[in-house]
């Protein structure tokens, strides 16, 4: 397999890092999107970034004159709804944002609970001292934490932002406690509800991202093509770093997107 992509009909294609970095596209990022729709390749978008909801990627998307539409778009929220509603979860502390909080009550989990089954992070760029005091309180007294993604930091053009794995490692040094649970990227059922829905095999479908220790983890435990790029996180040198078997080992690296399907 190589960055011509033959023989994959469908690309999962992260956004931080990937196809944009902040408020401005990746160099060539358009131009690739058009390849795989004049190559009859599907592609779909696919975040850990919680602190938007599925409207507002839309936006962002559309904004930069990108074509995508709601079923495009597969978030970390949509895993964390998923496991929160396999255990009847209703009542919840979250510390997130207003777009995760819509996404969250509008399948009928209250999200500032007095009495929550759990404290539920997510990537909360609207953070304040309240949500997180109010947070620790709970998991003191016993309520369990679970978190929507796993991710240290987010790109950015200035550098890595804190994300999720940073709260995460706040409330552990605040309370001595870890998740119960984190959803999101690396676990394959990311894509893997996707893939089967299309009927399509896991073989001919790639992950592309620029992250190793989730893009290219998920890609292995789904048995996708894993495509790293290095327009975000990872470098050439944190792929040496790796163990020869790692499960973030990529099938291989490119530069950006813009050396895929040419």
């Amino acid at each position: 397999m190589d960055a011509q992509l033959n023989e994959i009909d469908a690309v999962f294609l992260d956004l931080d890092g990937t196809i944009y970095l902040g408020g401005d596209l990746i160099e060539g990022a358009e131009a690739f999107l058009q390849r795989c729709t004049e190559r009859g390749v599907r592609r779909y978008f696919l975040s850990n970034n919680s602190s938007k909801s599925v409207e507002q990627y839309l936006k962002k998307l559309h904004g930069l004159g990108l074509e995508a539409k709601a079923d495009d778009v597969l978030l970390s929220t949509h895993d964390l709804l998923a496991w929160l509603k396999k255990g009847n979860v209703t009542e919840t502390w979250m510390v997130g944002t207003e777009g995760m909080r819509s996404m969250l009550e509008q399948q009928g989990i209250a999200t500032t609970s007095s009495a929550p089954q759990y404290v539920v992070l997510g990537y909360d760029t609207e953070l304040t001292y309240d949500k997180i005091s109010t947070a620790s309180i709970h998991m003191h007294a016993g309520v369990p934490l679970v978190a929507s993604h796993p991710d240290m930091v987010c790109p950015s053009p200035d550098g890595g932002l804190p994300d999720v794995g940073a709260y995460l490692a706040m409330f552990k040094a605040t309370t001595g406690h870890d998740p119960v649970h984190i959803t999101g990227k690396p676990n394959a059922g990311m894509i893997l509800h996707k893939i089967e829905a299309l009927g399509l095999e896991p073989g001919r479908c790639a992950m592309v991202g620029d992250r190793l220790y989730t893009d290219m983890a998920m890609a292995t435990r789904a048995g996708v093509v894993g495509v790293l790029v290095l327009s975000g996180e990872a470098t050439r040198e944190d792929v040496a770093a790796l163990d020869e078997n790692a499960e973030q080992q990529p099938t291989f690296i490119v530069e950006s997107v813009d050396q895929l399907l040419r």
